[in-house]
């Protein structure tokens, strides 16, 4: 059923009537609004950014985590440090520097593996595919995999928890816009794909079912298969093939940025933009209460602009119920970029549903972080 909402729409005091454009000289804009970006909003002019806090207690306070820190090296996908986690998806942090010696198999739902760093050999039911630094991977519910780096990996592990990764409806701009799906490799049955089976040593498959890991053995190679057909396969995916749409009147909400769906979360990719060119319009992410979702951002490459001290490999999350957006150094260039276009990869993961901080992410928790947005002398 189609929700009906209450409206109350109207303009009181001195407010600008568009959205993240000519605001009245010498505020900052607040945006608060329903179902994330997608329902009715309210646009609130303020003397002071939302964000200049000399205090922040309590668990709603805006976290960021070091994962490069993060010192485990497990052989298994399902040993990798827990980072961040809900009912409807879980997020690891995975090292890997040597072949895996099982193959892995995800019964609790799709598996989305982010390559931060390092390249490798993808082998799984489907094929053989190499994988390299900024890829996305998707792998259906109930593929065997295993991977083959060549040097040493990171990659961020983005699961849907008993469901699955679609891609976003892109409306009036039409199916090819921000990628065209000629652009998702699959896996190929290849001539390395045909080398592998000949290892007829004994395998085992480790599959993950309800956060418990169940070890299957054979005493061949199961990526044994020698053909296939049908719409439903791993794919790749790179961040320098995203086309990010564009206005150059009007700052575009992270929703516009959308990757993957899935039932309680989303997938957002920023690649490098062109900054807006309209005098009035905003240049930087705005001000806003995240009220129905948290927010999680994985810091892949770039100059990301928006924020301060953050480096690759850094992740931050912002729980819903506080309002945040730029940090001061960005805000200084709010209306006037110091340069013509962004220069940044980053991962977003919103969830409709409240994240645990695991203790992978807990261990290199940057408690410093939340005194960032105070404004410096």
């Amino acid at each position: 059923m189609a929700k009906k909402w209450i409206p109350a729409s109207r303009v009181e005091g001195d407010a600008s009537r568009q959205a993240h454009a000519d605001f009245p000289e010498g505020t900052y804009e607040r945006e608060i609004s329903k179902e994330g970006f997608f329902g009715p909003a309210a646009f609130l002019h303020h003397k002071n950014p939302p964000t200049g806090w000399t205090d922040f207690e309590g668990p709603l306070r805006p976290r960021a985590f070091n994962l490069i820190g993060v010192n485990d090296s497990p052989n298994s996908p399902w040993n990798a440090p827990v980072v961040l986690h809900n009912n409807a998806t879980e997020m690891r942090f995975w090292k890997l520097d040597a072949p895996m010696e099982m193959l892995a198999r995800n019964a609790d739902g799709d598996q989305l593996l982010f390559i931060h760093k390092g390249e490798s050999e993808l082998y799984c039911d489907y094929g053989h595919l190499t994988v390299r630094p900024g890829d996305y991977v998707y792998l259906p519910r109930g593929t065997m995999w295993r991977l083959d780096p060549s040097e040493p990996n990171a990659i961020l592990m983005i699961q849907a928890t008993n469901t699955h990764f679609t891609l976003p409806d892109k409306g009036l701009v039409g199916p090819h816009a921000i990628f065209d799906p000629a652009m998702l490799d699959a896996p190929e049955m290849d001539e390395a794909f045909k080398a592998q089976q000949s290892d007829t040593k004994g395998w085992t498959v480790q599959v993950k079912k309800r956060n418990a890991v169940s070890t299957i053995t054979f005493p061949f190679n199961p990526l044994d298969a020698v053909g296939w057909h049908g719409e439903l396969a791993p794919v790749r995916l790179n961040v320098k093939d995203i086309r990010p749409l564009m206005s150059h009147r009007y700052h575009l909400p992270p929703s516009a940025h959308t990757t993957f769906l899935s039932d309680r979360f989303v997938v957002c990719t920023f690649a490098p933009r062109p900054f807006e060119t309209d005098p009035g319009a905003l240049k930087v992410p705005f001000f806003h209460n995240n009220d129905d979702y948290d927010e999680v951002l994985f810091y892949h490459a770039g100059d990301f602009f928006s924020r301060d001290n953050i480096d690759a490999g850094m992740m931050t999350f912002h729980p819903s119920g506080f309002t945040h957006g730029p940090h001061p150094k960005a805000l200084k260039n709010m209306f006037k970029p110091t340069k013509d276009a962004t220069d940044e990869y980053a991962v977003m993961v919103d969830t409709r549903d409240p994240l645990e901080v695991g203790e992978g992410a807990a261990s290199v928790e940057n408690h410093e972080y939340v005194n960032s947005w105070k404004a410096k002398d």
